[in-house]
């Protein structure tokens, strides 16, 4: 009766949370979040699915096949599940975030890659699960407590590492109020596997037996339950902290950018002022230069200019000095002197005078009628 309360809770509980954890690493990668930090919600998941997973099938072992819990078959399935959930609880333990030095047990799996820990581990311990099997099967002799040997002295070094990484990642989040469930932890998982190793025959001669399969059953349940509180604190904890730095990121990111920004205006302010009284400077000096630029022409030369204007693309020079009845040496005189003034020089120079003519409005000054 009692076993079947064990592993019916064992497994309700157990598997639902794998559920939900699973869902909460899926959600994770969804929205990117680092691979490498995510890597032990998904271990720790499975591992709360090979227990819940392991107490179903008691459950249906004990139900359906009226197996007991101390069948030989059962126990050999007993210590299977116990041994990939260490397996998976050590996978896990690299992703318990902290600043203070890594535990012995991490720095070897963090030798490996996930693969190569994996074949070591099951290699080494399914040899030996070999050896016990096979000299335990149909011997009679050895009893179930020898076999749970298997599975002793890796769920002792899990239960260390365990205790030392939360303890150093509780600390690292100012969380030492921790220590206590995390000890806690470590104690009921010593008892539990001080219920397994122990010979029920001999428990009996100094306790209760009664009172040893409720304390069991009890320690059981309880340390699962406790695992499952801190590792949940530990991953709200982990998720809380991480988003607070990356906010915290992102602020300081943006306050750089921000005073980037700032310098960025600041020196375009003073570049365009310093551009501006470039312009106002070259503006003024533009306008010197116009004023002393400007071309002041007599009356004649204007005359001159105005008669080349209306009869210079019909007439010549000769024509033009002629109509205005003055010697060609005489307008040929004004025209080199208004060139001068243009600055006018080159074959071109008629076009260019008749241009200028045409520009200032001097064909008033014509005093020949068009041929």
């Amino acid at each position: 009766m009692l076993a079947t309360i064990e592993f019916t809770v064992t497994a309700i509980v157990c598997l639902i949370s794998a559920v939900v954890i699973q869902r909460i690493f899926i959600k994770e990668r969804l929205r990117g979040t680092n691979e490498t930090a995510i890597q032990g919600i998904k271990w720790f998941g499975l591992a709360i699915f090979v227990w819940g997973f392991g107490a179903l099938i008691n459950l249906l072992c004990i139900g359906i096949l009226n197996w007991t819990p101390s069948n030989r078959f059962l126990i050999y399935i007993g210590v299977f599940i116990s041994l990939a959930n260490s397996l998976f609880i050590l996978l896990s333990l690299p992703s318990i975030e902290h600043s203070k030095k890594r535990g012995i047990v991490v720095r070897i799996i963090q030798r490996f890659s996930t693969k190569e820990f994996i074949g070591v581990f099951c290699s080494i311990l399914g040899m030996i699960a070999f050896v016990f099997i096979a000299t335990s099967y149909n011997n009679a002799a050895i009893s179930n407590n020898f076999i749970w040997l298997i599975d002793i002295p890796i769920s002792v070094v899990v239960a260390i590492s365990l205790l030392y990484e939360l303890n150093k990642a509780f600390t690292s989040r100012n969380m030492r109020f921790m220590y206590l469930p995390t000890i806690t932890l470590f104690l009921l998982i010593l008892i539990a596997v001080t219920h397994r190793i122990i010979p029920q025959d001999r428990v009996v001669q100094v306790i209760d037996q009664q009172f040893w399969s409720v304390a069991g059953s009890i320690t059981a349940i309880s340390f699962k339950f406790l695992f499952i509180l801190l590792f949940s604190i530990l991953l709200y904890s982990w998720k809380f902290l991480s988003e607070k730095e990356q906010q915290q990121s992102l602020a300081q990111t943006l306050a750089s950018e921000n005073a980037s920004l700032r310098s960025k205006l600041e020196h375009f302010e003073v570049a365009n002022e310093s551009h501006l009284d470039t312009i106002r400077s070259m503006k003024v000096s533009l306008k010197q230069l116009q004023e002393a630029s400007k071309v002041v022409l007599s009356d004649r030369q204007k005359e001159v200019l105005a008669n080349l204007a209306f009869l210079g693309s019909t007439a010549s020079y000769p024509e033009i000095a002629e109509a205005m009845h003055i010697s060609l040496d005489g307008f040929q005189t004004h025209i080199h002197q208004i060139k001068k003034m243009l600055n006018i020089s080159g074959a071109g120079g008629k076009e260019q005078l008749i241009a200028f003519a045409k520009e200032h409005d001097l064909l008033q000054y014509a005093t020949i009628p068009k041929q």
